[in-house]
This record gives C-alpha cells, sequence and structure tokens, in this order.
C-alpha cells in the first residue's frame, strides 16, 4: 500500500529578506577541529549534486581529522592488549591506558575513579544498573537509555514539570517521600537541547543520601562536564557522537559501587583466577577489580584510541570556542525558524540554565518523515525524525503524532547549513515539494529516484539500504 503526495511546482530555495534581516553574523569558525566528510558531494533527486550539510549530528557526528589519522596510524600496531610480550601487544596496551587516562581528564575525573570502557552510552548505563544497590530515580524526558536500563531493578520515573524550578522542586519531594540510590539525569535532552544544572541536582541527590548518574551523551560533545567540579557521581557518553564514531562510549565515575557488582560481561580478562573441579567445570571464580572486571574479552583499541583522541582535540575548544560557534547558529536557526508560518519549535522549559545545538520541529501539514526525505531528496541536507528514541517525551510534545524533525548542530556546521535548512523549510511551506512522493512500506520516498544507494560498491539493494527505516518511527 503506498500513499501518493502530488509535487507542486519545483523552486530553488534562497533565504528570504526577512529571515535575513533578523539572522545574526555567520561564526567565524577557523579555530575548530575538522572533520572527515567536509564538502561530501551527495546527489539529489534532479540529477544534480550538492555539498551535503549535515544536520544529524546528534545522532552519529563524523570522526574529527585528527582522530581518523590516530586510527590510521595505530592499525599497523594492532594487536591484543594485556598480557602480550610482543612489541605491537606493548604498544596497543599502553594506548589503551592512556586513552584511559584521558576519557577521565577530559570529564574531570576524581584520582580514585574508575573509566570503565563500552559500547555507548547504552551499554555503559546497563552496566551501572548491574551495579546500584538500591533503587532509581529518573525524569520522563529521558532518552530510552537512560529511561529503560532500571527496569530490572526497583525505580520510578518522575513527570518533569513545565519548569526547571518546578522540575527539581518535584526532584526533591521524591527523593524525601522514599530512599533513592541513585538518580538519573539527561545531561542535555537529546529532543530540545536543553541542559538542567546538574551541580544542583547532585547537590539535592547527596544531600538525601543518593548518587547522581548524568547521561552525557548530548551534553558532551558541545559543553564542559566537569564531575569533580559538579559533584556527579558517574557520567556516560558515547564516542560515536563525540566525533569518534569507531565503537567505544565509557562510563566514569565512583570505583566502590563497580568493585563489587557483578561483572558486566563474563569472560577472560576479568578473572584473576578461575579453579576448575575435576570434570573441568568453573568451581570457583577470582574477579578483578574495575575496569577490568567489566571489561572481559578483547577490547576496541582503536575505538578507544579515538575516543580519547576525540577528547584531547575538544579539550581545546569546549569550553569557549566550540560553544560560542554553535550558540550563534543556534540563534540564526531559531530567528529563521521564528519566520516560517507553520513552523512548530519543541521545548520542555523555556527556564533552561543552558541550551545545545539539538532544534525538533514539527511542520503543520507534512509527516516528520516526508519532510526528511524531501530535505535530503531536493536539498542534500541530513536531519532526524522520528520520537527520537524519547517516547514518552515526543507523546508529551506532539500528542504522538508523527514525530518530529531534528536538526542538531556541532563543529562542522556553517551559517551557509542553517540558511540552506531554513530556505528548503520555507519553500516546503509556500509551494510544496518539487516532486512527488509516496510511503511504502512504511519509508516515504520520491516517487522516481535515481539517486546512488551504493557509493561504495558492496552490492547493496533498496531492499537492504531501506530496511527498518518507518513513516514516524
Amino acid at each position: 500500500m503506498s500513499v501518493v503526495l502530488q509535487a507542486a511546482r519545483p523552486t530553488a530555495p534562497t533565504v528570504p529578506a526577512d529571515v535575513a534581516a533578523h539572522a545574526l553574523p555567520a561564526p567565524a569558525a577557523s579555530c575548530l577541529p575538522a572533520l572527515v566528510g567536509t564538502g561530501l558531494p551527495v546527489p539529489l533527486v534532479d540529477g544534480t549534486t550538492v555539498a551535503h550539510a549535515n544536520l544529524d549530528l546528534a545522532a552519529s557526528a563524523p570522526a574529527l581529522r585528527s582522530v581518523a589519522d590516530r586510527v590510521a596510524a595505530l592499525l599497523p600496531y594492532h594487536a591484543s592488549v594485556h598480557r602480550g610480550a610482543g612489541y605491537a601487544s606493548t604498544v596497543c596496551t599502553a594506548a589503551l591506558e592512556w586513552a584511559r587516562t584521558t576519557v577521565g581528564r577530559f570529564v574531570g575525573a576524581r584520582s580514585d575513579d574508575v573509566v570503565v570502557f563500552t559500547r555507548n552510552t547504552t551499554d555503559a548505563l546497563n552496566l551501572l544498573a548491574g551495579a546500584v544497590p538500591g533503587a532509581v530515580l529518573c525524569l520522563d524526558v529521558e532518552h530510552h537509555a537512560n529511561l529503560l536500563a532500571w527496569r530490572g531493578g526497583e525505580h520510578r520515573v518522575l513527570r518533569a514539570a513545565a519548569t526547571v524550578d518546578a522540575t527539581l522542586a518535584q526532584l526533591r519531594a521524591a527523593l524525601e517521600a522514599r530512599p533513592t540510590a541513585l538518580v538519573a539525569i539527561t545531561g542535555a535532552s537529546n529532543v530540545t537541547g536543553e541542559v538542567l544544572p546538574l551541580a544542583e541536582i547532585a547537590d539535592l541527590a547527596h544531600s538525601h543520601g543518593a548518587r547522581l548518574v548524568v547521561d552525557a551523551a548530548q551534553l558532551a560533545p558541545h559543553r564542559r562536564v566537569d564531575i569533580a567540579a559538579t559533584g556527579i557521581d558517574y557520567v556516560a557518553l558515547s564516542g560515536h557522537k563525540l566525533y569518534a564514531p569507531y565503537g567505544t562510549g565509557a562510563l566514569v565515575g565512583r570505583r566502590d559501587w563497580l568493585d563489587v557488582a557483578t561483572p558486566y560481561l563474563a569472560g577472560g580478562g576479568a578473572v584473576v583466577r578461575v579453579d576448575a573441579v575435576g570434570d573441568g567445570s568453573p568451581a570457583e571464580v577470582t574477579w578483578t577489580a574495575a575496569p577490568h572486571r567489566h571489561e572481559a574479552g578483547t577490547p576496541n583499541v582503536p575505538g578507544a584510541v579515538a575516543l580519547a583522541t576525540a577528547c584531547e582535540a575538544l579539550d581545546a575548544v569546549i569550553d569557549e570556542a566550540a560553544p560560542a560557534h554553535e550558540r550563534a547558529l543556534s540563534e540564526r536557526l531559531d530567528a529563521g525558524l521564528a519566520d516560517i508560518p507553520g513552523v512548530r519549535t519543541l521545548r520542555i522549559w523555556h527556564d533552561a540554565p543552558d541550551r545545545v545545538g539539538v532544534h525538533s520541529l514539527t511542520v503543520d501539514g507534512y509527516p516528520a518523515a516526508l519532510v526528511a526525505a524531501y530535505l535530503s531528496a531536493e536539498h542534500g541536507i541530513s536531519v532526524r525524525d522520528g520520537k527520537f528514541c524519547a517516547h514518552p517525551l515526543l507523546a508529551r510534545l506532539t500528542g504522538w503524532a508523527e514525530g518530529a524533525v531534528r536538526a542538531s548542530l556541532g563543529l562542522g556546521t556553517t551559517a551557509a547549513d542553517v540558511d540552506r535548512l531554513l530556505a528548503a523549510l520555507r519553500t516546503l511551506v509556500t509551494d510544496g515539494p518539487g516532486v512527488a512522493y509516496e510511503c511504502v512500506d512504511g519509508r516515504w520516498l520520491p516517487t522516481a529516484d535515481g539517486r546512488d544507494t551504493d557509493p561504495l560498491g558492496l552490492g547493496i539493494g533498496d531492499e537492504v539500504t531501506g530496511a527498518g527505516r518507518s513513516c514516524g518511527h
């Protein structure tokens, strides 16, 4: 079954005068680290190509050039770490432990904190869930990673109020009402970009005998996270959002819970000794301490080095240059969106003390997935659409409609990217899409689409590239 949306006349997008008049000057980005893939040519449905405008950094950010270069330099030495006497193994062992120290330094770890390498933020939070010696309290605005990880034990989900102040008051009341071991909070919303006052929440949790874990997947690429300065007990983050898309994340924080918890994975590298009975089955296991207690198996050394290299590069710009660049672009985008009829931006708390460059919106009369398909096919702009793995929040903000469109900014974003998005949205609202689209098997696609979906020559067909993509996911 397919639903066809008829095309309107194609119109080349331009930045309207009223938008340009309100837009701020373009920020300078020359001091920011370079990214792989900048200027990537992408095909449009009309057969032309344009430079890619990647406004989907909140999902996964491209690699920093320094990250790609360091991983390439490491690969000739790639070997299994620890217990290896060979030179390459020695080099990789040293690189892995350098990465651990570097990641800890980047997030302001205390001297007795531990850095456990994981696959991503979701993995890190699930690891911590197995170590919490009591009840967990989180908000209903969380990404599923920080909403679902705690379901195996005692947990509560608190509905956030309309303001940050009211939400903190409700959090205080909830902590007073029932003993809680851990408060789990997002650092920055992956839907609205709004940032919570983490130091204040840490003090609140500690005053009621609880610890605080921060899901920093969206915060760490944009703002300084300092565990020691704010009193945060644990922080979880993902390399693929920190310009290090090589499959490694981290859980950083207090050692005591992790040293006594059941190992996250049982296997090699997590043990001091295994004694066997006569038939060879394990009789008694002596587990090692964290971090290795929770890192069984051969670690992802290139991923850990990539993550640490990204932290090293971001460390120089995360306090001033990167936030200034992003704030100027966000203000430019907000001003432009406010001038487009039928476009509504999503917010949780208008009194949030800060906001990173994550902007979600809806367009009257158009499903979010169709808007995203239009932006890609006709303008070479990548955004995210759907419910962003935050279903309870999207249900509140959109009423379980078609989800929303999310444009996310970062190091590689330019004023031209923002202006192109604004012009494309205005064209959609005033003239409609330039080609016809249909929803087939849950995917919005141009009815006639000759774009090459296999530029790597892997033999990938449409039945693979379309898998798992749905309208309103």
